[in-house]
């Protein structure tokens, strides 16, 4: 009868060999572990299975490190090339370094793609070559672990038939089993006969040829991996020296390149800030005049109080600061007050004389008249033609009221109260009265902010009264 294929070349008999190793090695290990059975101990072959399990661990835990790493190079390039891309898209043809920055682009994608190619292939494929060794040397530790257990099997049982042969003496005695036998019916006597041979212990031949080719199969495969695992576990220096060498030189050199690209970029834009710098700053010249028209406008917008309640707080000088600092704020009324009092003494310096023909005698006089007021001119300039508000503000120009601060400018009343949010700042009670006064630093000051100190602590303190800004909005001038 044929014997049944089970598939991929196995028997019935195949299956059933190896269900019987797995059923003496599993005795034979409990014979071991209640200490019936020698077991045999290879300390140095432990130690370096020890050393193997680590090695392991720790390249594979390297290993998904470096794929995570270049996940995240990868990554990092997606994010880079759209950055790149986006400041492309919105560089426009006619600003300065259009070109350039096209090429720089370019030159940024290149070598992000080339940097993550390298370590592809000197150090991802490096790891995994590295690794690929480990599952079969780990195969064949398991396999020289059961092939241990079988030649203990063996030693076992050798020493068992040789005891036994020494006990029975040659002299053959007939077992009670045979009685049995006779009186079994013929159809079972090949099961009983069957059943007692596997029963009984093997003879003494039999065992010794096991245990020789148990040992054999054994010691070949156990002086292999005393060899390899030694050598493999020194080679890991070697290794994890190249791998990081090959990551460090890629990353060097990588930033290096591209730390060239960016400073390249960095020089056309400041370039392109100068030349956009230099056109606002005709377009400012262009419009000087019509701000100071607007001045008057945006000053009383200032001042104005809305019945709900106090004006919105401006952004705190202390904490916002804008990226480029501010020019030094410019009070329109005192250049105002300044061109008024020159046009005023031009106008007085420069008389309304009405010079006529000599062939006309009738106005002989009347330029007599107006010479002799032009000479008068210079010595009285005219004070009584002033109107009250030019001579308030021309008084105020030229010398400061007495009893003042050092660059006392003028007067305001807080309208709502504020509290003061740092420590630069005012704090302020309604109906309070603040002398204003200029910056130390004009750069510091932000549009919709003061600096003053409150009247009365100036009328105590003097040089040591509180200064601190505040929002001019809060106030209305005096």
């Amino acid at each position: 009868m044929a014997e049944l294929n089970l598939g991929k070349g196995l028997t019935a008999g195949k299956v059933a060999s190896n269900v019987q190793k797995k059923l003496t090695r599993a005795q034979e290990k409990v014979l071991q572990k209640l200490g019936k059975a020698d077991e045999t101990k290879d300390v140095a072959f432990e130690e370096g299975v020890i050393n193997f399990n680590k090695q392991y661990a720790e390249g594979s835990k390297l290993q998904r490190d470096l794929r995570a790493y270049l996940e995240a190079v990868k990554a990092m390039h997606e994010s880079s090339k759209n950055v790149q891309a986006c400041l492309n898209d919105m560089y426009e043809p006619d600003w300065y370094g259009k070109n350039e920055v096209e090429s720089i682009v370019e030159d940024c994608d290149v070598l992000w793609t080339d940097y993550h190619q390298k370590l592809v292939d000197h150090a991802l494929i490096s790891m995994d070559t590295y690794l690929g060794q480990f599952p079969d040397i780990k195969a064949r530790i398991a396999k020289r672990d059961r092939k241990l257990v079988d030649y203990d099997s063996a030693r076992h049982n050798y020493a068992t038939t040789h005891k036994t042969k020494k006990k029975d003496g040659g002299i053959k005695i007939t077992k009670p089993s045979s009685l049995l036998e006779r009186a079994t019916p013929g159809w079972a006597q090949g099961i009983l006969s069957a059943h007692n041979v596997a029963q009984s212990s093997l003879s003494r031949s039999q065992a010794e040829e096991e245990l020789e080719r148990a040992q054999k199969v054994f010691e070949e495969i156990n002086i292999d991996l005393q060899e390899e695992l030694p050598s493999l576990w020194n080679s890991r220096v070697g290794f994890y020296v190249s791998t990081f060498q090959s990551l460090a030189g890629f990353e060097e050199k990588f930033h290096k390149e591209i730390s060239r690209l960016d400073q390249d970029l960095y020089d056309i834009l400041v370039k392109l800030e100068k030349t956009d710098t230099s056109r606002k700053t005709g377009a400012r010249g262009a419009s000087s005049s019509g701000t100071n028209r607007s001045v008057g406008a945006k000053e009383a917008s200032n001042h104005t109080l809305r019945p709900g309640g106090p004006p919105p707080i401006p952004k705190s000088p202390s904490k916002l600061r804008p990226a480029v600092p501010p020019p030094p704020k410019v009070t329109p009324s005192r250049e105002l007050k300044t061109e008024n009092i020159i046009g005023l003494f031009d106008a007085a310096a420069t008389p309304d004389i009405s010079v006529t023909s000599p062939t006309e005698p009738a106005n002989w006089d009347s330029w007599g008249e107006s010479a002799a007021a032009a000479a008068a001119a210079p010595e009285e300039p005219a004070p009584a033609e002033e109107t009250p508000e030019v001579a308030a503000e021309s008084t105020e120009v030229t010398s400061q009221p007495a009893d003042m601060p050092p660059s006392y400018l003028f007067k305001v009343q807080v309208m709502h109260d504020y509290a003061a949010n740092d420590t630069d700042e005012l704090e302020m009670k309604a109906g309070d009265v603040v002398l204003v006064v200029t910056f130390d630093n004009p750069e510091e000051q932000d549009d919709g902010w003061l600096m003053g100190m409150k009247e009365d602590d100036w009328q105590q303190n003097k040089e040591n009264a509180t200064k601190g800004v505040f929002p001019e909005n809060f106030t209305q001038r005096l």
